[in-house]
Formats: C-alpha cells, structure tokens, sequence
C-alpha cells in the first residue's frame, strides 16, 4: 500500500519501520529553529532536512528567498537518505508548510510513494506515540531512477503570460494582508501579481492543524476555479514553499495537475520591470 498525498498517526505508526521519514521543520523568522527542535525530540528513525541549506538551492538576489535545487540535487539528496524507488517516504512539520515543500520536490523527480504527516508532530504526540532525541537515522545511499516528473515547475516568463492574457488561474498562498499589499515585512515589495486570487494555505487546515476532509477541499477550490480545471491552476506565494501546501490539498481532493511558480513573489519583485498589483484580489 502507498500514501501519496496525507498520511494518519495511526498509519504511520504501522508502517514506520517500513519507510523513511524526515522532518523539515522551518521557522522563517529563525532559520536555526527547525534543528534545534529536531534536536529535542522527533519520531524515531527520522532525519532532519534544512529548508534554507538542502531544500534551496543557492541565491543569486534574482532568483528569490528559497530557490528551487536542480532535479538531479534533489534526486541526490533524497538518495543520501537511503531513498529508494520503492521506498515510502514520510515528511512531516507542525503545520505541513514546509513538509508540502519535500512533497512536491519528491513528486518533482518522480517518486509517487510520498506523503505528508496529516497534522504533522502534534498529532503524532497527540496519538500517544513516542517522540525521541536520539540523532537521526543513518541509512546506506538509496538509488532513485529517472522517471517522469510527477510536479509541474514554471517559469516567471510563463506567470508574466499567464498575468497578460488571464490564460491560467494564477493562486497566490500567502496571508491575504501581504497579497493585499498592507504588511509586507519580508520581501521588498508589497503586493501581489496582477491578476492572481488569494488563497491562504491555512485555510486547508481544521483547527487541529489537520488538513480538511478532501470533499471539502475541492468544493472550496472548485469554487475559486470557476468551472477553469486544475490544469489551469499556476500556485505562487512569498518563496515556493506555502504554494506546496496548496498544490497538496489540491491533490488530496483529486484536482491534479497545478504548477507550481519556485520562485514566487520574492523573485518576481526582483526585477523591477514586472507590473506588481495591490489590493483585493478583482
């Protein structure tokens, strides 16, 4: 049996010895947070993967806050964890922000056997299950062959297309006052591409930080869509990671197909010849 969008603390805790699981969790505003964390207490046999050092890729101030790594970095990477093609991968976080990130990285080159810790270490802990601060789990190098990818990545050039001419749907994920322009304290611009909607990526969680149950998931985006199918979907937010979360809750509920724009708002306002729109979404 393979999870590939969410996974259950009871599930989990059935097959733990059967996958690999790594724990991406990250802090914004304290980048150093997410390991020290780690380091006192995690799921066992878990590993622990940086969004800023192993989930990015070098910036160059052009190419956005978190830049996608290259296909083969991540096939590397995930290989340097003992993946195989087989294997069951299993990410989590706090609130599956970050986890949604490795997700999509994951089905980016392919691998389908992956799935994100509904409610992430709260509802581990909150099952019952133990938590450990034992180092991470050392694994012999996986091997993960080439195939297909299973994520749609694009390009500023494809969103500034799609921007002009209202081709696709384009879904901004970050707190609806940053979108509206009002309280920009992270990137250097405020506000948000012409033409996009706003979509909150918490607003896919309950108030237990699980996700909603899928039927309602896809009413709420079916909703925003308006008839337009999830192929027409391009998902954006501050750095290519909230975005994740989006694409996942949307593949949950069946609406597949969505892109993802890596470099997102941060590396839109970079150039300062692309038009940036403030306010409500139209």
């Amino acid at each position: 049996m393979s999870w590939t969008t969410l996974i259950g603390a009871d599930e989990l805790a059935h097959i733990i010895d059967r996958c690999i699981v790594v724990d991406c969790r990250y802090d914004l505003a304290n980048p150093q947070a997410g390991a020290a964390a780690f380091a006192q207490a995690h799921i066992p046999s878990a590993v622990f993967i940086d969004m800023d050092r192993q989930l990015s890729a070098p910036k160059s101030g052009r190419n956005g806050r978190h830049p996608m790594p290259s296909s083969d970095a991540v096939r590397a990477l995930l290989e340097s964890i003992g993946l195989n093609d087989d294997t069951q991968l299993i990410v989590y976080d706090v609130g599956g922000m970050a986890s949604g990130r490795l997700w999509w990285m994951a089905r980016w080159i392919g691998h389908e056997h992956v799935a994100v810790l509904d409610g992430g270490l709260k509802a581990w802990e909150r099952a019952g299950f133990p938590v450990t601060a034992e180092p991470g789990a050392v694994r012999p190098a996986g091997r993960l062959s080439a195939r297909p990818p299973l994520s749609i990545l694009v390009d500023a050039d494809t969103v500034s297309a799609a921007s002009a001419n209202a081709s696709r749907v384009l879904i901004d994920a970050r707190a609806a006052d940053r979108f509206r322009g009002e309280n920009e304290t992270i990137d250097p611009v405020a506000g948000h591409i012409p033409g996009s909607l706003n979509r909150p990526w918490n607003l896919n969680l309950r108030e237990d930080g699980r996700f909603k149950p899928a039927p309602f998931l896809r009413a709420e985006f079916e909703a925003m869509l308006d008839g337009r199918h999830a192929s027409d979907v391009i998902n954006s937010c501050g750095s290519g990671v909230s975005a994740c979360h989006n694409i996942l809750a949307m593949t949950h509920a069946g609406l597949t197909g969505a892109a993802l724009y890596g470099g997102s708002w941060s590396e839109w306002v970079a150039d300062p010849e692309r038009p940036v729109a403030t306010g409500p979404q139209a």
